[in-house]
């Protein structure tokens, strides 16, 4: 708390205001648990990944959050447990059925990097590890999924970190994010570690993406009634920040979204989608992927279709005619 100190000048003593000292992330740990924790009980949506401690189950539901919103993964989340129940069904499935399923949920990539989890935990046994250097030697697996399957499934007390328990952090901790961040993964990573309750890492670190995700959003945090407000670092100058922004850089150095590579293998991706029984021809498929389609650009559509093909996300149905190029036929692998 802040008072009020004396200090002698001359003959008079002045009553000098202090400013209580700013805590350290030590300091904030318990006001920070028990505000998050009760904001939690209050606000916590019932999602249907949150009724299961199947590490498939957890494992599925991870992979469709990646860069998609909730309310869209939700039909996709029960329509691929309908069609792939267990992880054996998943692993044991054509690529080309997997892909197909992936409609509607973009980074098609996704998709088939799921399948080969499954088919490497199928490999080992098909039982999950529950232990999170273990999970991140299979592929596909990086910190964050191997630390969300081991809370989320088995109930560790692991520490890890997306884009929205980040955010909290930092805010919370170090300050505002904006210009820059003041902190990289690992030492945010550290400080997750520190918060993180004993014997309740399954609520918190759900609760921290639900805060991040609803309420310490990064364009309209909700400062005003934060309950994490008195020992939130960024506050307030958090939302002058996020005002002073300049908006569209980004986008701009970028070129619009429909002139980018990722654009036009998607596109490529949902063409052999509908022609999944038959394939395509390249000449079928380029006025379809870009309607201005010319021979000229043959070579760039056949770039596209063989980055695909490492990617595991096409395939060459046949080898082309050296003289017609454009015969030559894609499918889903």
């Amino acid at each position: 708390m802040g008072g009020t100190q004396s200090v002698s000048i001359g003959q008079y003593n002045v009553p000098m205001k202090t400013s209580p000292p700013t805590p350290s992330p030590s300091e904030k740990i318990p006001a920070f648990q028990t505000g998050l924790l009760a904001w939690w009980e209050a606000n916590r949506r019932d999602l249907p990944w949150r009724h299961t401690r199947d590490p498939y189950r957890i494992l599925v539901s991870e992979v469709m959050l990646q860069q998609t919103q909730v309310d869209r993964v939700i039909p996709h989340y029960h329509r691929w447990l309908e069609r792939f129940p267990t992880v054996q069904a998943l692993a044991e499935s054509e690529t080309a059925d997997v892909i197909h399923l992936w409609a509607g949920l973009g980074y098609n990539r996704r998709a088939v990097n799921l399948q080969r989890t499954a088919q490497a935990v199928v490999e080992r046994g098909g039982t999950f590890p529950s232990n999170v250097e273990t999970l991140k030697s299979l592929p596909g697996i990086g910190p964050y999924t191997a630390g969300a399957i081991a809370c989320f499934a088995f109930e560790r007390d692991v520490a890890f970190i997306d884009t929205n328990m980040r955010r909290v952090l930092h805010r919370v901790f170090l300050g505002p994010e904006l210009p820059a961040p003041l902190a990289n993964d690992r030492e945010i990573t550290r400080l997750a570690a520190e918060a993180l309750p004993d014997g309740l890492g399954w609520d918190w670190n759900q609760a921290m993406i639900e805060f991040g995700a609803l309420h310490c959003t990064a364009r309209k945090p909700l400062c005003v009634v934060c309950p994490l407000q008195r020992s939130c670092a960024a506050y307030p100058d958090i939302q002058s920040l996020i005002v002073e922004r300049p908006r569209g850089v980004k986008a701009k150095k970028e070129g619009p979204f429909k002139e980018s590579n990722r654009y036009f293998r998607g596109r490529v991706v949902d063409a052999l989608r509908n022609r999944r029984d038959t394939g395509i021809t390249v000449g079928e498929l380029g006025p379809i992927v870009r309607p201005q389609f010319a021979e000229a650009d043959v070579p760039w559509l056949l770039d596209i279709v063989h980055g695909l093909e490492r990617d595991g996300l096409a395939a060459i149905a046949e080898e082309p005619a050296t003289y017609d190029v454009s015969e030559t036929r894609i499918r889903l692998p």
